[in-house]
């Protein structure tokens, strides 16, 4: 059973997809990035930045903010848009990658999560129930379901017994989302490890369920990429066409135009924000790390071509000294310039997606990261 949603696909070139998802903030375009701001904030970098770089919706996080500063709180304060600044569409995590990563803080039941707190460590319950209540307090326009991650490598055992869990929590957040306001939407996580029959059974179970989109969680946790590829082709031939499809925690640009080849519509990461922290810039020639000492005399921008103007305008020289410095400038200036070339990336994609030249443009962008760096002259 599949509910009514905000999904329009648009356009199709073999399995990429073209499409727009409404929502009460704003449309998004897809293939779409998140960048992630999971306590409710871009680390070093301002929103209208996340904007003017052709970001469409973030990313927070269930665990941190009803940690602190409280779900409670948030909505008294208007809910996370008018809270934190950003005007636009917002999805929140439920927690359940909380569950894996925070291992020793936690205890799950069948009835749901208990947490010590990582900041003074307060006893805290989180379950299905609880995961929806929160983010339909902070007026999230997507909510995800409350499910349990099970890090790779991982015992079939361990692997059924999270998937079966989080399916019959599935069930419990559909049932708690039924009153939330028209608009907003609630996704699915398909589960299963790098077990490809879990995988089809989790995902099947979620839409007889009925979801308005289908997230697929668990991976990027360790796994090689050819083990996530493939998990991805178990996984979206079941999902309904006209549902998002969105890939948790994923990833590099390379693994972005695998999973797009594959029918993915949506993804989030850390790494744009986190390697520019340390010094590492991706760039339409691969990544370039601006530690690396011949780049201490180079007066050429790290990319001229770059729509970003932080690309174009400072030298390498000068980014890197701000990063040898450890001057915050430095880690802002390399976030913003990551963050824009995933977007720009996402942006070519899509046109690349509507006039049917998806596999050329891949190709072309994976020839641009293959050449490398040019070195000075």
């Amino acid at each position: 059973m599949s509910l009514a949603n905000h999904f329009t696909l648009l356009g199709q070139g073999g399995h990429a997809r073209l499409g727009m998802l409404a929502t009460p903030h704003g449309v998004v375009r897809t293939p779409a990035f998140m960048p992630v701001g999971t306590a409710g904030a871009m680390k070093g970098i301002h929103w209208r930045d996340i904007r003017d770089a052709g970001a469409d919706i973030v990313l927070g996080n269930t665990y941190h903010l009803m940690l602190r500063p409280g779900a409670e709180r948030i909505a008294a304060l208007g809910g996370l848009q008018k809270f934190t600044g950003w005007n636009g569409p917002m999805l929140t995590d439920s927690g359940g990658f909380q569950v894996m990563s925070l291992a020793q803080l936690r205890k799950v039941t069948e009835q749901g999560v208990t947490f010590r707190s990582h900041i003074d460590g307060a006893t805290l319950d989180l379950t299905p129930e609880r995961a929806i209540e929160v983010q339909l307090l902070f007026g999230s326009d997507i909510a995800m379901q409350l499910d349990e991650c099970v890090r790779l490598p991982a015992s079939r055992e361990d692997i059924e017994r999270a998937m079966l869990l989080s399916i019959r929590w599935a069930e419990r957040c559909r049932r708690a989302f039924e009153n939330a306001p028209q608009g907003h939407m609630l996704f699915g996580i398909a589960q299963g490890g790098d077990v490809p029959h879990l995988r089809r059974e989790s995902t099947r179970a979620l839409v007889d369920i009925g979801f308005h989109g289908y997230a697929i969680g668990g991976l990027a946790v360790g796994e090689p990429q050819e083990v996530m590829l493939a998990m991805i082709e178990e996984v979206a031939p079941l999902l309904p066409q006209d549902c998002p499809r969105y890939l948790m925690g994923v990833g590099t640009p390379d693994d972005i135009l695998e999973a797009v080849a594959r029918g993915i519509d949506m993804f989030d990461c850390v790494l744009p924000t986190r390697n520019g922290r340390h010094g590492h810039a991706f760039t339409r020639r691969g990544p370039i790390n601006l530690r690396n000492a011949r780049h201490a005399d180079d007066p050429r921008p790290l990319d001229e071509e770059s729509s970003w103007p932080a690309a174009r305008d400072y030298s390498r020289a000068y980014l890197h000294h701000l990063v040898k410095s450890g001057e915050a400038l430095g880690a802002m200036l390399l976030s913003e310039i990551n963050i824009a070339y995933f977007q720009s990336l996402m942006g070519g994609i899509r046109e690349a997606v509507a006039s049917g030249t998806f596999a050329s443009f891949s190709e072309r962008t994976r020839a641009g990261w293959a050449a490398g760096d040019l070195l000075p002259r």
